[in-house]
């Protein structure tokens, strides 16, 4: 994306970061994010107000990158979220950026997790961190794939001690996000990747030899693990899960968990059926849907998807595009915008429509 900052812009944002970078009193305008005492979704502590997530994923495959490299990109895109109304951004930062061993961690990886979690107070969007995420194929790391089950579970947990550390004082953290839509037990020809599109694979399998295990067995000792790493550092902020639609299989592993987060594309002409499956992860927990886009289906369905889902759900993540939003619209307007283009758009346009009503800001 052509940002089209100045130097002076740029050279300014430097100066901020530098400025707030080691200070731990945040702002009292942004505050923690807690569950519910009727367990009908979240509340801010301390002041008890309502808090509904209704945002985007954003930089899922580069975000420690794009921080380096442009933080100016990543102030002005957080500016726009908010702007369309934005209260939560899921965050991909990818293990091979964050470790640099099985007991060491990067250092100015962990500095620009901490700037972006600056740039999330300063906005006031909460950030839901989405963990060992190895979505880059190229970037993979040899001595971590050649581990064996339980090496790769501690240098995972090793993964989310660092972070929970780096993150416990920052009330931008809404959640710690174990994992993307992992699947529980796979064979060792399967290897520990699946779900690739193109250069990236973003779905991991826990175990290549669960013995007698079964899956609930393996989801719950694998988070149970996970979620005792976190606690180590890090009593306060929520964890979940990216699920795929597949309650039967995480319905285990949610028992560790404070919320559910399934991911749902529903399909065109079939709201009610991805509104019922919807309704099988209701667990006596918030559901926040880590995952929705108009991907199978047109934006009217996306919309009717939405207001629907509200039955159930209590948060809701889309996607953010590349290009900003302006830079969309000007692409439609001058003819020149892809199907790509205008289905990015689209979502944008329907996220800023129907806002106030996800957060229950207006009535239907």
């Amino acid at each position: 994306m052509d940002l089209r900052t100045t130097p002076l812009l740029s050279y300014s944002l430097s100066l901020l970061f530098m400025l707030v970078f080691d200070c731990r009193a945040w702002p009292a305008d942004i505050e923690t994010v807690a569950i519910a005492h009727d367990h009908q979704g979240f509340v801010l502590v301390p002041s008890g107000d309502r808090y509904v997530p209704w945002g985007h994923n954003y930089g899922s495959v580069d975000i420690l990158e794009r921080l380096a490299t442009n933080p100016a990109r990543v102030e002005q895109d957080s500016s726009e979220m908010k702007a369309a109304g934005t209260t939560v951004a899921r965050i991909h930062p990818e293990l091979p950026a964050i470790l640099t061993a099985p007991d060491a961690a990067d250092p100015q990886a962990l500095n620009q997790l901490r700037k972006l979690l600056t740039i999330a107070e300063s906005t006031g969007i909460h950030l839901k961190i989405t963990g060992l995420a190895c979505y880059k194929i190229k970037n993979r790391l040899a001595w971590y794939d050649s581990m064996d089950e339980q090496d790769r579970w501690k240098t995972q947990a090793f993964f989310w001690e660092t972070i929970a550390q780096t993150c416990a004082e920052s009330p931008a953290v809404f959640a710690y996000d174990l994992i993307n839509e992992p699947a529980a037990v796979g064979k060792p020809a399967d290897g520990w990747y699946t779900g690739r599109m193109g250069d990236f694979e973003f779905c991991q399998r826990l175990s290549l030899n669960p013995g007698n295990r079964s899956g609930d067995d393996v989801f719950r000792e694998w988070t149970t693990r996970m979620v005792a790493s976190i606690r180590k550092h890090d009593e306060t902020h929520l964890v979940t899960m990216g699920m795929l639609p597949f309650p039967g299989a995480y319905r285990a592993a949610a028992e560790q968990l404070d919320f559910v987060s399934p991911h749902l594309y529903p399909k065109s002409g079939k709201v009610d059926d991805e509104v019922e499956l919807l309704q099988k992860f209701d667990w006596g927990k918030p559901i926040v849907i880590g995952e929705t886009f108009p991907l199978s289906c047109g934006v009217d369905d996306e919309r009717a998807f939405l207001l629907k889902s509200r039955a159930f759900a209590h948060g809701w993540i889309g996607h953010w595009p590349d290009e900003s939003p302006a830079e969309l619209a000007e692409l439609k307007e001058s003819g020149n915008a892809t199907i790509q283009n205008v289905i990015w758009l689209s979502w944008v346009d329907l996220f800023k429509e129907i806002g106030p009503r996800m957060l229950g800001d207006i009535a239907d």
